[in-house]
């Protein structure tokens, strides 16, 4: 049986899906020295993943999946039956994209749960960690009973909270981790797959599945709230000449409200936060109870990114017909080339149907967001110097650290015609814009 092999914690897991939260679970959990299989359909994918070519963007995934793969940890195949086999855990880890009506798409999570129905072995717990509407483990349940009657399985669910561009770190050591499970027997695995973290004083959560399920959502859709609520007063930090810097700070202070989140910027996006609370919402409606709140949070953020847009042409005079614009950073955040709903998408778009000239550079997102934004009316650059040059007027839309060192400043003050920075990131003090001559113009804070 899967539970007396468990004792040691030799435990081998299979991972279903090498995306973003996939391959980053499954290489975390081979570092914490569990025995991980990661399968996956495309081929090319994991023809690529065998030469160690990573393929997305997240610091130090690359080093630790080829120390894992080189301890015979780690390992990837095409081939679902081979990667199941024996596993005591099998970790649902696919894509469940909005469906069109806001809600989340589990085409491909039913899909697999039909696959594993022919292909695990009795007593093995299937896991959701991808983001899955409540009653999502109830259908995986029916699913799998009803193809394969006679199998023993359990279901659980096991939210991630990685935040992109840190997520090893958010993996290994996490503010908690939480199960939910209903049948003491997979509580009992679980327990043991994540004993090296609960070692540590990681505290690990149990609820029900559907807590569990729910959870994920309720806590992105609440720090999506936090950020359009602290982009709002930034607005009327700048009409009323007040400064979001020490706002937030004095906020922030207070334990009951906390810092993090109370950063403004150019609105969310990534891979959770607009999916996430547009299923949220779409969920609320289904029970007929309308969340009201995340409804706004939505509306606000779409605003928010056209209205950037706004800001800059102001920042440029008024107009910026003919003008050529630097675009600095095209991902959603920095340490990522995530372009999901990035604000360089919706920005962009607003200042080329504005009559302006983009030129357009990011360290790590270039192939991304060519697919995503018009090709024809972009220039692309292979370094910040060469998208400056000649230009006149430089936006930083992501925080990229190299958008924030003096070097970079004093490109803005020899490379470009005329001296503006519009950073809607807030990476410099006045002082240090001032001193140099640039005109600046940031979130939540007078212009220089």
């Amino acid at each position: 049986m899967a539970h007396e092999r468990i004792k040691g914690l030799s435990m081998k897991i299979a991972v279903i899906g090498t995306g973003y939260v996939g391959l980053v679970s499954g290489t975390c959990f081979a570092e914490l020295g569990l025995d991980v299989v990661c399968v996956d359909k495309d081929k090319q994918k994991i023809k690529d993943l065998d030469h160690n070519i990573v393929p997305i963007f997240e610091p130090g995934l690359d080093v630790l999946i080829k120390k894992n793969v080189e301890a015979s940890r780690l390992s990837f195949t095409t081939d679902l039956k081979h990667a199941v086999s024996g596993a005591e855990v099998v970790f649902i880890a696919v894509g469940t994209p909005p469906d069109g009506h806001g809600g989340a798409d589990l085409t491909y999570v039913h899909n697999v749960a039909r696959e594993l129905a022919a292909t695990i072995d009795d007593e093995t717990v299937v896991v959701t960690k991808s983001t899955v509407p409540v009653g999502t483990g109830e259908q995986i349940q029916s699913i799998i009973s009803k193809e394969n009657p006679k199998l023993k399985f359990y279901v659980a669910s096991n939210p991630e909270f990685l935040r992109e561009g840190c997520a090893i770190e958010d993996f290994l050591k996490p503010d908690r981790v939480l199960v939910g499970t209903e049948a003491s027997e997979a509580r009992s695995v679980m327990e043991a797959l994540y004993r090296p973290l609960s070692d540590r004083n990681v505290f690990v959560i149990h609820t029900d599945i559907k807590t569990a399920e729910l959870t994920k959502y309720a806590a992105n859709a609440y720090l999506a709230t936090k950020i359009g609520f602290i982009n709002e007063i930034a607005d009327i930090c700048e009409a009323s000449g007040a400064n979001i810097e020490d706002l937030s700070r004095a906020m922030g202070i207070d334990h009951r409200i906390g810092a993090n989140y109370l950063k403004p910027g150019p609105g969310f996006g990534g891979s959770c936060f607009p999916k996430d609370t547009l299923a949220l919402r779409k969920m609320s409606d289904d029970y007929n109870r309308h969340a009201n709140i995340v409804d706004a949070v939505i509306r606000s953020n779409d605003q928010r990114k056209i209205a950037m847009a706004s800001k800059i042409i102001q920042a440029c005079g008024g107009d910026v017909k003919g003008k050529n614009l630097a675009i600095l950073g095209l991902a959603f955040k920095a340490n990522t080339d995530d372009m999901r709903e990035s604000a360089s998408v919706y920005i962009i778009p607003e200042l080329i149907k504005n009559g302006a000239k983009i030129n357009a550079y990011d360290p790590q997102a270039m192939q991304q967001a060519k697919a995503l934004l018009p090709q024809k009316e972009i220039i692309w650059h292979d370094s910040a110097k060469d998208a400056l040059k000649g230009g006149d007027a430089a936006v930083i839309i992501t925080e990229w650290e190299e958008f924030a060192d003096n070097g970079f400043l004093n490109d803005v003050t020899t490379l470009l015609k005329t001296p503006i920075l519009v950073d809607l990131r807030n990476l410099y003090t006045h002082d240090r814009v001032q001193r140099r001559g640039i005109a600046y113009h940031s979130i939540g804070r007078k212009p220089v």
